[in-house]
């Protein structure tokens, strides 16, 4: 009883598959606005739940496992629970084709002006300053730079389609060199230089706690414990995925809602608990944690997202387009220029986080008012 307490989320999100799949193919068709809408906010409420519930798993490996393997287990979840949801709204039947662009460019100005915002500000109203590691952020940096600019800026540029869209051949290609890059990533991430990315100060250190103690005062389980109801969660948030992806769908025609907007509440299904572990992060003053979290995040959605949007779209005949509006390359190259100078010294302020996170709202603004 006490671990069916604990694991609450779970038990709903379980429910809540078992029920939405004993429903009938067509069981939006015909409803009220407002049963649709209260349909949309309880489920979007149940995956919200049970992702913070997959986060806490993880991150409870996380601090087992100690740096930076743990911050890669968070940072994994998170994105497998993203391209779930996209694939199953890509999935549904008549997706716009600026779907996974529209989430993959929500979640980088989520993560990189409101996550990385917000920490700065909760660290500096707190601490003045407070310092990273700084070889490992520009190594962040320049891996996420050069796979955006080939998965959200080059496609708009290309001539071999009449639109921001990318052959098969190009598509291809350009989702196996993120893939290898990234992997490049992660090799000096976990193997080479494992130091870039560990807190100021902790080289020599255990990282990994006294089994059952959390910094934070959460107690911790076996290791096997954790992946195994991580495991479990992650999966019936898939599940419950293709059915949210029916309903997004759904809400954007009902409501004439701008296209861009279903990409905006995806990123935020997602991000949430993981942009909570941010913040409680900087706020205990581990920054580099935070900027783990973070950037691993942005880093991990580019080159995670794009092969797996590229592969369902050549097997579906979806058409994909990945190549930027003009508002939306300035704002992202404004967003790349500003985070190369708030990580290009050893200490932040609460100034960095304040201009970061007025591009987050000027990017707001535009969704609605373009």
């Amino acid at each position: 009883m006490a671990t069916a307490k604990a694991e609450g989320a779970i038990v709903v999100a379980i429910a809540a598959a078992a029920f939405v799949y004993s429903m009938d193919k067509d069981w939006l068709q015909g409803q009220p606005i407002l049963v649709f809408a209260i349909q949309f906010i309880v489920l979007f409420a149940v995956m919200i739940w049970a992702a913070f519930a997959a986060v806490r798993h993880a991150d409870s490996l996380a601090e087992m496992l100690g740096e930076p393997y743990g911050t890669l287990i968070l940072t994994l979840s998170v994105i497998c629970i993203e391209v779930s949801v996209i694939s199953a709204v890509m999935l549904a039947g008549d997706s716009s084709p600026t779907l996974a662009r529209d989430t993959m460019l929500a979640v980088l100005m989520i993560v990189l002006n409101a996550m990385v915002g917000i920490s700065l500000l909760i660290g500096g109203r707190k601490y003045r300053q407070q310092n990273y590691n700084l070889e490992g952020a520009r190594t962040f940096l320049s891996v996420l730079i050069t796979l955006v600019t080939i998965s959200l800026v080059l496609p708009t540029f290309t001539v071999s389609t009449d639109d921001p869209s990318l052959t098969p051949q190009q598509a291809m290609l350009f989702s196996a060199a993120t893939i290898v890059l990234y992997g490049a990533f992660l090799t000096i991430q976990t193997v080479r230089h494992r130091t870039f990315f560990m807190e100021p100060g902790s080289l020599g250190t255990d990282m990994v706690p006294e089994h059952g103690k959390h910094p934070e005062g959460i107690t911790t389980r076996s290791l096997a414990y954790h992946a195994c109801l991580l495991l479990v969660t992650l999966v019936t948030i898939v599940l419950l995925a293709k059915k949210f992806g029916i309903l997004v769908e759904g809400a954007i025609e009902l409501f004439h809602a701008p296209p861009a907007l279903g990409g905006v509440v995806i990123a935020l299904l997602v991000l949430a608990p993981e942009g909570l572990a941010a913040f409680k992060a900087a706020s205990s003053n581990h920054l580099q944690r935070a900027v783990n979290i973070c950037l691993g995040s942005a880093l991990a959605t580019i080159s995670l997202t794009v092969p797996a949007v590229v592969i369902i779209a050549l097997y579906t005949g979806t058409h994909l387009v990945l190549g930027l509006e003009r508002a939306e390359l300035v704002m992202l190259t404004l967003t790349a220029v500003i985070s190369i100078m708030t990580f290009s010294g050893p200490r932040t302020n609460v100034l960095q986080g304040v201009v970061l996170l007025t591009i987050f709202a000027v990017y707001i603004i535009l969704i609605f008012d373009p």
